[in-house]
């Protein structure tokens, strides 16, 4: 006969009517589902009768009261099923009609009855409560009966366990075999485990192809993850070079379905211009999507966003507020950047001591917030002169590997200032920021072999770092670099070059190479 959704509920609420106990706890899965009307077959109001005849499906609301009705009446009759069905709307019902308790027995209950679908859902009300090993291998054993009779969530559950080794002994195998078998049965998150097992090679060799697939038909099935782990494995380079533009579809998809950290990659996107047009109006809204949904680190992207100039009007207002109660439970990440926002004026009244003091919190753990807190001591921003205390928190924050800062205490140390003198200590932390091309650490080192300071005097040395320095931009690396180059400090003088360089420093507002300009002209017009 032909298939017809309405006919079969109709005749199954009439046999759940007259008692029978396998209708009533089917009846209550399909209005569970919105797959049955509370009256199948019956007509809309005011139309004709006979225009029910020719309804072959329907698409309802799930009905839970007239759910429960059918699930209590076949669990009390003894049935498995109905139990189960029973626990699930306590479960997941309304929540005036969740009853954890009542739940879990009637979880037990048809458990112990044999009926999959309780076994399964035994486990899971059992997992919270789950305190000891003994408790944990019983959810294993309750999930494995569940698997064993095909329940695809059962099967992925299983393998969830089994791969971390709770409740069960880890096994690597058992549980890729128990993804893969859950994935051909449909189980999306089981697709998703699946497919970047293959793609990592974490549970069975390496099978990218494979992976990949698997990961398309969970995201193609809505899995939100799956689709922000494609976008990922898009931007990686592999034995294929990064496919931006794919990668921003997948993206797109994940963030359209609520992905947080989705909706911050496509944004990155749209900021570089990889894979889609530049857009930084896309950009931020990618990344105002990703930060109002909680996502922390879009947070600190969009407030760097603003710093320089970007987003809305109202987005300064917005960012403060994220880092105020950040900042209030204790994450010293966002007390740096409130401490930013209030030196720069940025969503709050400016002021400088409130900065300080939220930067004296953040520098407890966060490298570069020392270094700028070393700054506001030493200057007496915010906070009392301090230099003592300015260099111990370049100190720190050098030993973290703050360039910045490294080159701020080797200062401190070649003049002595706030602590020791010290100028064998500071040239081997401006030759560690030199090599992360610092180009203020090559000045100075230029600086430091010129003479002075105790250094003994090696003008090779001191023209190399200036050039270094100059070429890197620094304009008073160029003035020094002509001067240099004037003076044949290194070698025989060249005032082409010296003149370049001076025309260079002078373009950049150094006063002094106009008049180095100046004298080398002169010089060269008395020697024609």
């Amino acid at each position: 006969m032909p298939a017809s959704q309405v006919e079969g509920a109709r005749w199954l609420q009439r046999a759940a009517e007259d008692g029978d106990v396998e209708a009533q706890a089917l009846l209550g899965a399909l209005l569970i589902h919105g797959l049955a009307a509370s009256r199948p077959g019956d007509p809309t109001p005011g139309a004709p009768r006979s225009s029910a005849l020719f309804v072959t499906q329907v698409k309802a609301e799930p009905d839970f009261i007239e759910a429960l009705k059918w699930a209590r009446q076949a669990a009390q009759a003894g049935s498995a099923k109905g139990q189960a069905l029973l626990g699930y709307i306590l479960t997941y019902g309304p929540p005036d009609m969740r009853d954890d308790d009542g739940a879990f027995h009637c979880y037990e209950q048809s458990a112990k009855a044999g009926c999959p679908e309780g076994n399964l859902g035994y486990a899971l009300a059992l997992a919270p409560r789950a305190s000891d090993d003994g408790r944990r291998r019983e959810v294993a054993e309750q999930l494995r009966r569940a698997a064993a009779a095909g329940l695809p969530t059962a099967m992925y559950l299983l393998a969830a366990v089994t791969e971390q080794g709770i409740g069960a002994d880890r096994d690597a195998a058992a549980a890729a075999q128990l993804y893969s078998r859950a994935a051909e049965k449909g189980h999306v998150g089981a697709q998703t485990r699946w497919g970047m097992a293959l793609i990592e090679g974490s549970l069975v060799s390496r099978d990218a192809v494979a992976g990949e697939s698997w990961l398309r038909r969970a995201a193609l099935a809505g899995d939100a993850q799956a689709a922000a782990f494609l976008g990922n494995y898009y931007t990686q380079s592999g034995p294929a070079p990064p496919n931006y533009w794919e990668a921003a579809n997948w993206y797109r998809r994940a963030a359209d379905a609520g992905h947080r950290s989705a909706a911050r990659a496509l944004g990155s996107l749209y900021l570089t211009g990889a894979g889609v047009p530049q857009d930084n109006d896309e950009a931020l809204r990618w990344m105002r999507a990703a930060a109002d949904a909680g996502d922390e680190p879009a947070r600190v992207d969009l407030a760097n966003l603003v710093l320089q100039g970007g987003g809305e009007a109202e987005d300064p207002a917005r960012v403060a507020v994220w880092f105020s109660q950040a900042a209030a439970s204790g994450d010293l990440m966002a007390a740096f950047n409130l401490s930013l926002c209030l030196s720069k004026g940025l969503g709050l009244p400016k002021d400088d001591n409130l900065a300080a003091q939220w930067l004296r919190r953040a520098a407890e753990g966060v490298p570069e917030a020392q270094y700028m807190y070393g700054r506001m001591a030493l200057e007496g921003r915010g906070c009392a002169p301090d230099i003592a205390g300015a260099r111990a928190w370049f100190k720190r924050a050098a030993e973290s590997g703050v360039v910045d800062a490294q080159v701020a205490l080797a200062e401190m140390m070649i003049n002595g200032r706030g602590g020791a003198y010290d100028p064998g200590g500071a040239l081997k932390l401006l030759e560690a920021a030199a090599t992360k091309n610092h180009s203020g650490a090559m000045f100075a080192l230029g600086a430091a072999h010129s003479g002075g300071h105790g250094l003994p005097r090696d003008s090779e040395c001191a023209q190399r770092w200036f050039q270094a320095a100059a070429d890197l931009g620094h304009g008073q690396a160029q003035l020094m670099l002509g001067r240099c180059l004037a003076a044949g400090a290194a070698g025989e003088p060249d005032p082409a070059k010296a003149r370049h360089w001076f025309e260079r420093a002078a373009a950049q507002g150094v006063a002094e190479a106009t008049e180095d300009l100046s004298v080398l002209a002169s010089e060269l017009s008395l020697q024609k």
